[in-house]
Parts: C-alpha cells; structure tokens; sequence
C-alpha cells in the first residue's frame, strides 16, 4: 500500500459549499488542499444536461432573492461571469388550474380556494404555536394576521424546492382536486410569510432561472479555476480527486485520516465534511470513533426533501404560451401527481420542452419505475388537460435523486421548531474535533438554498482558519 497522502484540510464533497470553502482556503495561503469528490465531476446538487438540443438543470436550476438592498452573492457570480438567466413570475400559476375534463377552474373559484388555504395555514399555525411547548413562545409565537397581509410565493428558486419554513395544513384536510392541488403547491412550492424569509428579506423578492448552455456549474468551475490549475479548459490539478467516495473517517486530536472505497488513505489537520445531510444519515461514511450522541440525534431529526423536475421533449408545442402561461396545474384526486407543470419556451424558445415536477413519495415512486411508465402516466394527464390528438413526447429524462447514494434526496427541511430554535441547526453545524461540517443544511437562515450553500463554505472556511492561526499563531 502507497503511503498516506498528507495536506493540512481535506475537503470532502465538490459542491458549492465546499469549492467555495477551498477557493477562501487557498486564498488565504493553505493551498495543501485535497478535495475528495465521489462523483466524476464537481458541481453537487448543482447538475445540468443536455436534453432536446439544449441545457436542462436537474437539480438547482433558480437564483432566489434579487433586487433588494443586499446583493445575494450567487446573484453576484451570475452576473461577474454572465451566467444568462430569466426572471420566473409564478404570480399567475394559481388561475392555470386545469380539471380532468381539460377545463380550467375559474379564476374566482381558484382565488377562493387558494384564499381558504392560506386562511386554513394562518389559524392551523396560531393552534400550533399555543400548543408547542417545546418552541420559545416569544420567539416563535406569531401576531393576528389579516388574510390580506399575507403574501406567499412559489420558492422553486432553492437548492431544490423548500418547504420548511412554515408547516402548512388545511384545518379541513383538503378533498377536492382543487383542494389537493392548492394544498400540494402551498406545501411543496409556496411558503406563507407569516414569519418573515431571510432570502426575500435581505436579498430580494425576484427570482431568476438559469438559462445558461454553460449550465448553473458555471459558476462552481470559474470559482474552482481560480486555485486549481487546467489544461485545455478542463481542471487538471492533482489536488481535486474525481470518483474518490470516502466511506471511513479516522479522527482525534491529532488530525484525521480518510480512507476511499478504492483504498487510498488521505491524512490532514482537518477535514471539512460538505457532503448532503442525506448521505450523513445514510452511514455512507463511518466514523472513528463514532460521533458523539448529540451530533448523531441533531442529524437525524433534520428530514431530506425529494424533489423531482421530469423532462418532456415534443414535436411541437400543444399547450399555452405567452404572458401568465409558464407555469400551470393539473387537479388531480392524488395529491402531487402531475400536479406542477412549466413549459421551457421563456427559457429557450422553440424547445418545445416541459417540465413536472414531482415530489418526496411521488418522486420515490416515479424513480422506483421505468421511464416508459412515468412517460405514459405524464402523457396521460396532458392528455386529460389537451386532448387525446396531442403528440407523443419524443424523449423524457427522470433524475433520480433519491437513490443517488451520494446525495439521497434533494435538500434539507428542518422541522418547524427550528425556526424558533435555530440550536438544532448549530449542533448539526457544530465542529467535532477536527471534523468541521459545511452545506446548505448548515446555514441558519438559507438552508435549502444555492446561496446558503455558498455562505456555509464561507463560514466553514473562516472558522478553520481562525483554528489554524490560533494553534499555530500565524496569519495568513
């Protein structure tokens, strides 16, 4: 066996967070970094490919919180390396509601019923903070809000689509297909505002597709070409490891030893873990000694979101185009089945190109079937929306985030409570020895976010080098 390779940090997991956290490592003068990625490229959750003659991104595919008085610093790479994009206005997908019968509800029935649900969200949220004994009731109770001081927007602009910031549930659980669609769009897209979001807040409230032939990972690349050397455009530095999968961690106050499913043992200082709060959970990498039990107990009450986009070439387009048409709904008696739908024409015209998307058990149900299935059930419901003489599509493409053993899921959701108590999200934070954790999933207040990605690689960064300065008293 090859001896050890030895550097001052590893860096396991090629994502956002951890090039940004390499890119302030080498800035500030450790340059001995090992980035150990599983896959055979960098980029994550952050994944695009080609699909009907153009770049689709399979998982994050919005910069959310645009315009405001603070940049948001992904908006800021976007624009430095002309990353081109579009602005999404979802204002309109509540009156595209389409029945079985291919009718749209009308606009004053879809109003009413998407009224009744927030009004449903607002009381349900009130009972739950009386009863929450656990919540910090000066932190988390929430004033009496009139119905037209409530804004919600659809949130599809995050790592993927987030839902936790408010846990929202009918009083009356919803029955009706209308009932069930508004439901799924409120819970899996939409979020009541009732307590203020840190993104829309601080950031802005316009969000922006990617639309880039270059893809979203652009801007992961143009950050990584800056401490990592090149050749022919592509990344060739010895320092960033392809198809390394680390599945055991050695650790004590000496520093950490990693050792790849292919056999290679990495030494270093630290190591900075920036993998997917799913693959934390899953055990893909073990522990030694075993991380202590109040690490262990915070991982595991955070849950991981599935979230689905399912790709559809066709011939020609057959459905609505133009202003207030990209995005409609399909009310179905299961709640979330081919509920959410978009069509590409903004992004790229002539794509002829749609998009549904489906979520947490759909999504699981969908990836456990053959794209023949899922295609023929997708061709149905657009069939019951436009028509039986609707063309066939010509070609679907189906991530599976879910049984991805490098990302199981999609994004972190943190329980209600952590809102009120962002502890939870601390101790999931929290270094344990020389072992620091960095991700979406760590960032307190943009969690499912490619934004609270890359402020969490800062952070992690940051907090690393103050551990080297303070154990070695040198300034970088």
């Amino acid at each position: 066996m090859e001896d050890p390779t030895r550097c001052s940090v590893i860096i396991v997991g090629a994502g956002i967070s951890g090039i940004t956290a390499a890119k302030v490592l080498a800035d500030n003068g450790v340059e001995d970094v090992v980035i150990l990625e599983a896959e055979d490229r960098i980029g994550g959750r952050i994944r695009k490919e080609q699909f009907g003659g153009v770049t689709v991104e399979l998982g994050a595919g919005w910069i959310a919180g645009v315009g405001g008085k603070q940049s948001n610093p992904v908006w800021e790479l976007a624009r430095q390396f002309n990353l081109r994009t579009c602005f999404s206005d979802y204002s309109n997908a509540r009156y595209n509601i389409y029945d079985r019968s291919g009718k749209i509800f009308p606009s004053g029935v879809a109003a009413d019923s998407y009224q009744k649900a927030v009004n449903s969200a607002i009381q349900n949220l009130q009972n739950q903070n009386q009863l929450d004994a656990d919540a910090d009731a000066s932190q988390f109770q929430t004033p009496a809000y009139e119905p037209t001081n409530i804004s919600t927007r659809l949130c599809s602009s995050m790592i993927f689509i987030r839902t936790n910031a408010i846990i929202i549930t009918f009083c009356r659980a919803p029955k009706t297909p209308i009932e069930l669609a508004i439901d799924f769009i409120l819970h899996d897209f939409e979020m009541a505002e009732v307590e203020p979001i840190s993104t829309y807040v601080e950031f802005g409230e316009r969000e922006f597709m990617v639309a880039d032939e270059r893809g979203y990972e652009l801007l992961l690349y143009k950050m990584a070409e800056t401490f990592l050397s090149t050749l022919d455009g592509q990344i060739s530095d010895h320092r960033l490891k392809l198809n390394k999968v680390v599945r055991e961690l050695q650790h004590s106050r000496n520093g950490v030893s990693v050792k790849t499913e292919d056999g290679c043992i990495y030494e270093a200082n630290y190591v900075i873990l920036s993998v997917s709060i799913g693959v934390l959970q899953s055990h893909l990498i073990s522990f030694s000694p075993p991380l202590p039990n109040w690490k262990t107990k915070a991982m595991i009450k955070c849950e991981i979101m599935v979230y689905t986009k399912v790709f559809l070439k066709f011939p020609n387009k057959f459905w609505p185009c133009g202003p207030g048409k990209e995005f409609f709904i399909f009310a179905h008696e299961t709640r979330g089945y081919y509920t959410f739908w978009q069509h590409m024409e903004n992004a790229y015209p002539g794509s002829n190109i749609l998009v549904v998307t489906l979520t947490n058990g759909e999504s699981k149900r969908i990836e456990a079937q053959s794209d023949e299935e899922t295609m023929k059930e997708a061709m149905d419901v657009l069939r019951s929306m436009f028509g039986d003489d609707i063309p066939d599509a010509t070609h679907i493409l189906v991530p599976r985030w879910w049984n991805n053993r490098f990302q199981c899921g999609s994004y972190s959701n943190y329980p209600i409570y952590a809102n009120a108590n962002h502890q939870l999200i601390r101790d999931i934070k929290a270094p344990v020895g020389p072992i620091f954790f960095t991700g979406e999933h760590t960032s307190e207040d943009f969690s499912g976010y490619v934004h609270g990605g890359y402020l969490s690689g800062l952070d992690t960064s940051n907090a690393i080098l103050q551990e080297i300065r303070r154990n070695q008293g040198t300034m970088f």
